[in-house]
């Protein structure tokens, strides 16, 4: 690895833990995404040649809108079962030039200098070593290879009316990730974990995610009102003594009331990064 530094305890045993899950819910509003609002800050420097690593790709459907516009895709994940949706959803999109692969974010499975942009969406929050993540990302890129990175930033996410519950989810969902080893306000560092990873010539932005109509506030809200009883973010919630059945059920409640107030109003930050791999 280039830059080599150990990587943290909780990443060499194995113990990353992923805070959402894969429950049924959440694979399905992943599969929402596209490299078109995604991956908007990236599009306009990826060139056709351009062979590209999608980190954390899960259902590929980012994936795939990124093989549209490039030579070659490959989507890494840490989940077998969700690698092989993204074959299939390859397939049906009838793309020969996108293939995925299950394995580490911290030992990528290529050689130096194989790719010429890699990209992660949503992912570096969950990770307890995101620099060492994007210095292995560092690695596998060519001299002048593009780093592309997006997160949230939970702190910032603001809705109306306000329901106290779903304060209350918010200040649950930071100690969840916390103890999961993440950062649930990923999107406000990323300019300093990419510079520590060694990049250069990095542009930084930010877009909003906003659900204002009927149609995302009814999908984010009853999206939510599910996760948070029936997911890995609820056990893991109840197992570190973070709330109880009963709480995670009257934010569920809260979630389904938003949802349905014609005036409801979600929104938050995504930080978006974008760095060079210098020459060895």
């Amino acid at each position: 690895m280039t830059d080599s530094q150990p990587i943290s305890d909780i990443a060499r045993s194995g113990g990353e833990r992923y805070t959402h899950g894969y429950h049924q819910v959440i694979v399905g509003w992943h599969s929402r995404r596209t490299a078109e609002a995604c991956a908007a800050f990236l599009l306009p420097r990826l060139r056709p040649d351009a062979e590209v690593l999608d980190i954390g790709c899960g259902s590929g459907t980012i994936t795939t809108g990124l093989a549209r516009r490039a030579s070659r895709v490959v989507g890494l994940d840490m989940s077998a079962d969700v690698v092989d949706a993204a074959r299939a959803h390859a397939d049906d999109c009838g793309l020969s030039n996108a293939s995925f692969e299950v394995g580490s974010v911290y030992e990528l499975p290529w050689g130096d200098n194989s790719f010429d942009v890699v990209y992660a969406h949503q992912v570096l929050q969950h990770l307890s070593d995101p620099v060492q993540a994007l210095k292995e990302a560092r690695r596998v890129l060519r001299p002048g290879g593009l780093v592309a990175v997006r997160d949230s930033d939970y702190e910032t996410m603001v809705h109306a009316p306000v329901f106290p519950a779903i304060e209350r989810w918010r200040d649950l969902y930071h100690q969840v990730a916390t103890a999961n080893g993440g950062e649930a306000d990923a999107g406000r560092y990323l300019l300093s974990w990419v510079t520590e990873a060694g990049f250069t010539d990095i542009e930084t932005t930010a877009t909003t995610t906003a659900h204002t109509d009927h149609e995302g506030r009814t999908v984010w809200g009853q999206m939510w009102a599910v996760r948070v009883i029936d997911s890995d973010f609820a056990n893991h919630a109840m197992s570190n003594g973070f709330a109880t059945r009963d709480e995670l059920q009257e934010i569920s409640d809260a979630f389904r009331q938003w949802a349905a107030q014609p005036d409801g109003f979600w929104a938050w930050i995504n930080g978006e990064v974008i760095g060079v791999s210098p020459p060895d």
